[in-house]
């Protein structure tokens, strides 16, 4: 996956004046220009579905208007101002869900309000519009990622699982050889880690070197295990959630209600309530090499 500076230099590269990735956060802010009106609904309604409240095709238009309430000068009764404010006004909720499927080219964030952007297809052409996936500020959308991994992309606060025996002091016997990453449940407790005796370890990255890694279990007696790592040692995310582990190459489907009018971001902005990820050791294998080089992201906000 990209570093984070570079990521974030591509995805505002596609904003008019590099302000697209804050305008996003701001549009999706609930449109309140009186009290009552206020949107309060919860993210995820009763039947599972997402709320999103309101998109603002401009961001400069919306904060116009809420300084022009917050100074007095207007309260909703001159319509050469409400009407286009109510008409700058997207509601997400009423637009249809559809399904889209490609190659990631970057991605942005967290769970909470971050960015995909991809091509649909298969083969990355930057003739392709680059659609962006918004994830959910509620961090409620269902983001799932699976497949091989490089070593290098276990990090301090991973949840790992792997097959390991330790002694008393948490030190293995021999180098791990297969390191799964997964994402437990709310409230999951691991089992305590018995010494001298072959155990499934699910345990929390603390350090990763390119021969050891330590983790920490939070049960039991022992709780800071040190482990050599194989040569050939390999990676498999397995049902994980996050959004780092997400690299350009992979390829996605997507769940979402997209908007391609004002206000979008290249050919599309898709308000994702479900990211489906399925890595693959040769595009893993491409997007190593290419760390850095993602070619050109030929995207535009209108």
């Amino acid at each position: 996956m990209l570093s984070l500076p570079r990521a974030w230099a591509i995805l505002l590269a596609i904003a008019v004046g590099g302000t697209h990735a804050d305008a996003v956060h701001a549009q999706l802010t609930p449109y309140n220009p009186y009290a009552e009106s206020q949107d309060t609904l919860p993210p995820v309604a009763a039947d599972g579905t997402l709320h999103w409240g309101p998109f603002y095709k401009s961001a400069a238009m919306q904060k116009s208007y809420e300084r022009l309430w917050s100074l007095g000068a207007c309260r909703g009764t001159n319509k050469a101002i409400t009407v286009p404010v109510e008409r700058n006004k997207l509601v997400i909720d009423n637009l249809p869900e559809s399904s889209f499927s490609g190659t990631v080219r970057v991605t942005v964030g967290t769970s909470n309000g971050g960015m995909v952007a991809f091509s649909e297809g298969h083969v990355i052409d930057a003739s392709v519009p680059v659609l962006v996936a918004q994830l959910h500020p509620a961090g409620v959308t269902s983001i799932q990622v699976g497949g091989p991994a490089a070593i290098t992309a276990l990090r301090p606060g991973m949840t790992v699982r792997l097959r390991a025996t330790v002694d008393d002091k948490g030190r293995a016997s021999a180098p791990a050889r297969a390191i799964e990453i997964v994402s437990p449940p709310v409230g999951f407790t691991p089992d305590a880690v018995r010494p001298h005796a072959p155990e499934t370890i699910v345990g929390d990255v603390q350090r990763v070197t390119e021969s050891t890694l330590l983790l920490h279990v939070a049960a039991g007696r022992i709780r800071r295990l040190t482990l050599p790592l194989a040569a050939d040692a390999t990676v498999m995310v397995v049902d994980a959630s996050r959004v780092d582990l997400i690299a350009p190459g992979d390829s996605l489907e997507v769940t979402g209600r997209m908007w391609s009018g004002d206000g979008c971001m290249g050919g599309g902005t898709v308000f994702a309530s479900r990211v489906v990820v399925h890595k693959s050791a040769q595009k893993m294998v491409n997007a190593a090499e290419d760390a850095g080089d993602t070619g050109p992201v030929a995207v535009s906000t209108r």
